[in-house]
């Protein structure tokens, strides 16, 4: 293709990506308010323990209204999500190898997978914990919580929680690059270790040793996940060396 064709080609890509952005808003718009009352069941059960009114509030006339098309716009771009990625697919993979293509198909799906299984970690997990222990320090005053606020303080906590569940594919393009090895990360596990309580205690928002230690549990596994990711590629970097040099001999 010529470089006016490559033009033409990411314009179509771009626009199929945003009607379907667009689309995925309108449905997502529509079912917002369901997808609101399931985010905000964890304020309400950690109210409801400390027998407080689990009603959230809002401060501004357009406050919810803000929300809905707020939240349908974020559920709009996760619905359209895997037909962009496959446009940006259709758009790059003329240019790539066979095992390219693999190689590209296998971070997306596997990234994709990872940063979801973080979102339910701090939705099912972390976020009973947080909020209990927040709730819990009301001291004489009485929480009125704006839905707003807690939006923000939630997408927050899901999505540095997604993040961080992409460790193994950090990991696996520095193996890949050669930055890292099976035997550097096994030789400087505590270091590591080190690392995740340093940072589990700056992103965890509330001070109490439970809910690092339930921050760090998941975090020293995806690194031992890491690790087993560095030596399948360490191994197949071995096979492919070993298998060119026979054919250079």
């Amino acid at each position: 293709m010529s470089f006016f064709d490559h033009l033409v080609d990411l314009r179509k890509r771009l626009i199929n990506s945003a009607l379907a952005i667009a689309i995925g808003a309108m449905v997502g718009v529509a079912i917002s308010q369901k997808v609101i009352g399931f985010i905000v069941r964890p304020m309400q059960d950690a109210l409801r323990k400390m027998h407080l009114d689990d009603k959230l509030i809002y401060t501004s006339p357009t406050g919810y209204i803000n929300m809905i098309i707020t939240m349908g716009i974020y559920i709009g771009v996760v619905l359209a999500a895997p037909f962009v990625l496959y446009q940006i697919w259709l758009f790059i993979a003329p240019g790539l190898y066979k095992h390219e293509r693999r190689a590209v198909s296998t971070f997306v799906y596997s990234s994709f997978f990872l940063f979801l299984a973080g979102i339910s970690f701090g939705y099912y997990v972390m976020l009973p914990y947080i909020l209990d222990f927040l709730i819990g320090l009301q001291g004489p005053f009485k929480p009125l919580i704006s839905i707003n606020e807690y939006f923000d303080f939630i997408l927050i906590v899901l999505l540095g929680l997604g993040l961080i569940f992409e460790l193994p594919v950090l990991i696996f393009f520095l193996a890949l690059f050669g930055i890292v090895t099976p035997r550097f990360l096994w030789k400087n596990l505590r270091y590591a270790i080190l690392v995740i309580a340093i940072i589990a205690a700056i992103v965890t928002p509330t001070p109490d040793a439970m809910t690092m230690l339930v921050f760090m549990a998941p975090m020293i596994g995806l690194y031992f996940v890491g690790m087993g990711v560095a030596w399948m590629v360490v191994r197949n970097k071995a096979k492919r060396a070993a298998m060119a040099n026979q054919g250079a001999q």
